[in-house]
């Protein structure tokens, strides 16, 4: 076990293979989402390698999970880059994501061969696992970012908005209008909840000059992707800037995701809706980041032979954004942090995308998947082995495949 507590002054380029090893193991191992993942890496870490202490790692969580995109890629991109600078940030990412993508890319490869009744039934029986999964993620995160009225009712606010605007901008809508509810009604809320005075930053090696290109460049790709495909550009700046937009408004990770990706690729007619839910029910049973759900979606929207390309550039511009985010942020983490107004206004967009993932949950995860009587007992039962029994989600994914085979072959 390693003893010594890793500074800037100390990381070298000869540490990015040990990185790599050590991240490629935890991308086969990591399973149950990205709050599981954080539990992972503190124990691997901070506890057995001591790579860096509690707190710094406390503070690294917070940054990332105030930003948008995947939480555990970012802290994970992070920890790699304070070990073993830039290259080390590289190998940790690598060793943490390829894994999942490479897997779920094979079953986007094999997906199209699963007919006949033990075929339809596995997808079916996927589906409901995504019936159950994204029950689950609104419960947890309804009782964690909505605790008291005031983001109940923005919660519930997003809820209306997102029933009445059938515009592909309406995600980002409810995001902006929880930002805005949050700065007005949530400063009371959390002044509490970031009642630990910012310390001294732990340093980086990201100057402020590497930030503000890092944040230059996040928004050139926001806004000037979507002028490119305005101005008809080809299908492979098309498939980035869907992704791409996906990563960059991503605020609460993991589950957050579906509702956007399903505006991108299904509402647009890329992907059907059954394929959709059954890549994300398969998504559930690899470790790694859930983000990589993008990488399915790109071979599946792509026509052969640029199955491959496609998988690429969805997975680069998913992740994209929240890396660049979080360069962006590094210089500036402790005293971003210490802003009430800040803290404000993530309460908020934290509350609106209950309410995004809340009706995601209704349309189309539910609407695709339970389709009888039979279908809401088995989501129901999944349901319960998630939250109450707090079954790991690999052995749910599992147990439902096999009950949706067994309702296809009875069928």
């Amino acid at each position: 076990m390693e003893t010594g507590i890793a500074s800037p002054h100390s990381t070298r380029l000869g540490h990015a293979p040990k990185v790599l090893a050590v991240f490629l193991k935890l991308g086969l191992t990591c399973f149950g989402g990205p709050v599981a993942h954080l539990g992972y890496f503190r124990r691997e870490f901070v506890e057995r390698r001591r790579w860096l202490d509690d707190e710094t790692f406390t503070d690294l969580v917070a940054l990332c999970q105030f930003l948008p995109g995947p939480a555990s890629s970012q802290v994970g991109f992070s920890i790699g880059l304070l070990r073993a600078g830039w290259l080390g940030g590289l190998a940790a990412w690598c060793g943490f994501t390829l894994p999942s993508v490479l897997l779920l890319i094979g079953f986007a490869a094999i997906a199209p061969r699963l007919g006949g009744p033990v075929g339809g039934g596995l997808v079916h029986g996927l589906k409901l696992v995504a019936v159950a999964i994204v029950a689950q993620a609104v419960w947890d995160m309804a009782r964690r970012l909505c605790p008291d009225h005031r983001r109940a009712a923005i919660a519930l606010i997003a809820i209306a908005v997102l029933s009445m605007l059938t515009t592909v901008y309406a995600q980002l809508v409810v995001i902006g209008l929880g930002a805005v509810l949050g700065l007005a009604l949530c400063r009371t809320t959390t002044s509490s909840d970031t009642g630990r005075a910012a310390q001294d930053a732990h340093e980086f090696r990201v100057s402020r000059t590497v930030g503000v290109i890092a944040l230059i460049l996040f928004c050139v790709l926001l806004f000037g992707l979507p002028a490119l495909v305005g101005l008809h550009a080809g299908q492979a700046v098309k498939v980035f800037e869907a992704f791409y937009r996906s990563g960059a408004l991503v605020f609460g990770g993991g589950h957050v995701v579906l509702p956007l990706l399903q505006q991108q690729t299904v509402a647009t007619g890329w992907v059907s809706s059954n394929d959709f839910l059954a890549g994300y029910g398969a998504a559930q049973a690899v470790p790694g980041p859930l983000f990589t759900f993008a990488a399915f979606l790109g071979w599946t929207m792509a026509e052969a032979p640029n199955h491959w390309t496609g998988a690429l550039l969805a997975t680069a511009g998913i992740f994209l954004p929240g890396l660049l985010l979080v360069l962006a942020a590094l210089p500036y983490w402790q005293a971003l942090r210490a802003r009430p107004s800040m803290a404000a206004l993530l309460a908020g967009v934290n509350a609106a995308v209950v309410g995004l993932l809340a009706t995601a949950l209704y349309s189309p995860v539910w609407t695709s998947a339970v389709l009888s009587e039979l279908d809401f007992a088995i989501a129901g039962v999944c349901f319960f082995l998630l939250t109450r029994w707090k079954i790991p989600p690999l052995a749910v994914v599992v147990l439902c495949a096999l009950a949706g085979i067994a309702e296809g072959a009875l069928h």
